[in-house]
């Protein structure tokens, strides 16, 4: 064995502890191994840059835009608010009409945008008939993923497994050919949560549960120091505000920025404005406080300052949100959006200590405190999918939205039946999405996660080093000489794509489902080469098994998406996962070798 083969796998080893540990992100740890393999010269600069020749990136880029362009005209919001209707049904029909809807639309569009624009919707519906939003989210989220695993474009695991197939001589997969497995998981996943949801769905509150009852009820009122006041020089525990009962100050703006994250160490100045917190008994201590003037001063030009019943609001961050990655002191958050944050549910934990320091993410859920005008503004903005009512429908234009399914239906008929390949066909509609104007090009740039398109070019890196340093050949063997020692010839192939299909589904619960479609199907190739058996049933496995991911949050992008928002914690995927994972192993063991033989 040359040293190349266990310096890949101790490479391997490292990308996974970071993923786990989280410390990096996953495109950066992606990018990383990537550098590395060049550095060392594991892979030559021809090698490493060919991964950027593979079509799967640029298709999951296309119909990230596609998928963005029927969300801008306007039909997804349209079919979320005609669900009003179901606000009448039973739960377990509700659930029911909910997981259908959201697998069918799923499987042809990007899953993502479908569970944020529905999350709301499904969040208000349950309220109205009497149930907690953890009941329906997880239903949801999973509905979403197993629609997507019965078409080509329902998920971008299938989109790269079909283009790793293809790279290996295999022909690429057929636009409906995995609707042979993943139909009887969409129709199974639903029979398990409408017999099981009561027993394995938690029943928690939402993140406005830590808060009291009288914080629930207050009022903002925003107050600055007069040039005469004593509390000029004063910190806001010297001036003896703080000391008041029934009064918070959540944030300290000077010169029109935020200073919430330092004002307990700053001295007041004249001109200070102060954001105060207030129930209905401190409304009247807060209007005596010396110093603080709560009126129009016109002689020093500052706008009216007045006091507004608060609103309490939830909002979860999405995936193309300006502010992730950022801290709220570098966002301004108060000055840009006008509401002040109390909270962030994050991973099944609620922190509100030193909210200064935490680096907004993804699928983090913020509790806010604002006025009712600042809420309304803050519904326009995509940086923040507000929770506490479904959208308002934007204005459908008929001619856009006939464009937009259109372009989407051509695609989906020029890659099935063969006149062009899945990615001349995406690329072909976004431009026609452009031209006709359904999206603009910068929107369109924008829908675009490229954080998962650098973990696909920085794994499919990994998998080539595998290939040229002989490492998955060698992997490959040894699984193929455990499986030989303790197997007959005629069920060894059947047991190792139950092997695939397992190591495959554990590393994208701990990963993400596209780093380890890319990994596993490079596994495959060599498994299928040293065996001598068919590929295509192995690459199958694979692909079900990057998508099947629902044991945990951090598998799969939807997963973590509704993991704050219905206030669950990290044992509740794996109560209400760990079945649904077992039925659809059994399902593709049974199913994939009967429709591709070996």
């Amino acid at each position: 064995m040359s040293w190349e083969i266990p310096f890949v796998f101790a490479l391997l080893l490292l990308a996974l502890v970071s993923f786990v540990w989280e410390k990096l992100s996953p495109d950066l740890t992606a990018l990383t191994l990537f550098a590395i393999l060049l550095a060392t010269g594991i892979l030559s600069s021809k090698e490493a840059f060919s991964v950027f020749s593979n079509p799967a990136p640029i298709t999951v880029a296309a119909m990230f835009i596609i998928s963005a362009a029927l969300d801008k005209c306007g039909v997804i919001e349209w079919l979320a608010a005609s669900m009003n209707g179901l606000s009448k049904l039973k739960y377990k029909k509700f659930l029911f009409v909910i997981m259908l809807i959201a697998g069918i639309v799923s499987a042809f569009i990007n899953n993502t945008p479908v569970v944020v624009v529905l999350m709301p919707v499904v969040l208000t519906l349950a309220t109205k008939i009497g149930v907690s939003g953890s009941k329906v989210l997880i239903p949801l989220s999973y509905a979403s993923i197993m629609g997507g695993t019965c078409t080509l474009l329902g998920t971008s695991t299938n989109i790269i497994v079909s283009s790793v197939a293809e790279n290996a001589g295999e022909s690429p997969f057929g636009m409906f050919e995995f609707a042979f497995v993943g139909i009887p998981i969409f129709v199974a996943g639903i029979i398990y949560m409408l017999l099981f949801s009561n027993r394995v769905l938690p029943d928690r509150e939402t993140l406005t549960s830590i808060l009291s009852e009288a914080e629930r009820r207050e009022y903002i009122a925003e107050a600055f120091v007069v040039s005469e006041s004593e509390a000029i020089g004063k910190t806001l525990k010297e001036s003896g505000i703080t000391k008041l009962s029934g009064i918070r100050v959540i944030d300290l703006v000077r010169s029109g920025v935020s200073l919430q994250t330092r004002m307990y160490s700053l001295k007041l100045l004249a001109g200070d404005r102060l954001v105060l917190a207030c129930r209905a008994s401190g409304m009247a201590k807060a209007r005596n406080l010396q110093g603080l003037d709560f009126d129009t001063e016109k002689q020093v030009g500052l706008e009216q300052i007045a006091a507004h019943e608060g609103l309490l609001v939830e909002g979860i961050l999405g995936p193309n949100s300006e502010i992730i990655g950022r801290r709220l002191e570098e966002v301004n958050f108060r000055q840009r959006y006008r509401m002040v944050v109390l909270a962030v549910h994050r991973k099944g934990r609620n922190l509100r200590e030193h909210l200064e320091t935490i680096r907004l993410e993804f699928g983090d859920t913020l509790l806010m405190l604002g006025t009712d005008e600042a809420i309304q503004n803050l519904r326009g903005s995509e940086d923040i999918i507000m929770m506490d009512r479904q959208p308002i429908p934007t204005k459908r234009k008929t001619a856009k939205v006939l464009t937009v399914v259109g372009t989407i239906v051509a695609i989906i008929a020029a890659a099935a039946s063969g006149v062009a390949r899945i990615e001349v066909a995406a690329v072909i509609g976004c431009v026609i999405l452009f031209l006709s104007n359904c999206i603009r090009p910068k929107e369109g740039y924008a829908a675009v996660q490229w954080n998962i398109l650098f973990i696909i070019f920085g794994m499919l890196g990994m998998g080539k080093a595998m290939e040229v340093t002989g490492a998955s050949n060698w992997l490959a063997d040894q699984m193929i000489t455990g499986v030989t020692a303790v197997t007959s010839e005629g069920i060894r192939p059947y047991v190792m794509l139950a092997c695939l299909y397992l190591l495959t589904n554990i590393l994208t619960e701990i990963l993400s489902n596209n780093a380890a479609a890319v990994l596993m199907a490079t596994l495959a190739i060599g498994i299928a080469e040293s065996m001598g058996v068919n590929l295509r049933p192995l690459l199958f496995a694979v692909a079900v098994g990057a998508s099947a991911s629902f044991s945990t949050p951090i598998g799969y992008q939807t997963n973590t998406y509704v993991y704050g928002a219905g206030g669950y914690r990290f044992f509740d995927f794996f109560k209400a996962g760990f079945a649904l994972n077992i039925i659809c192993f059994l399902i593709a063991i049974i199913v994939i070798p009967m429709i591709w033989e070996f």
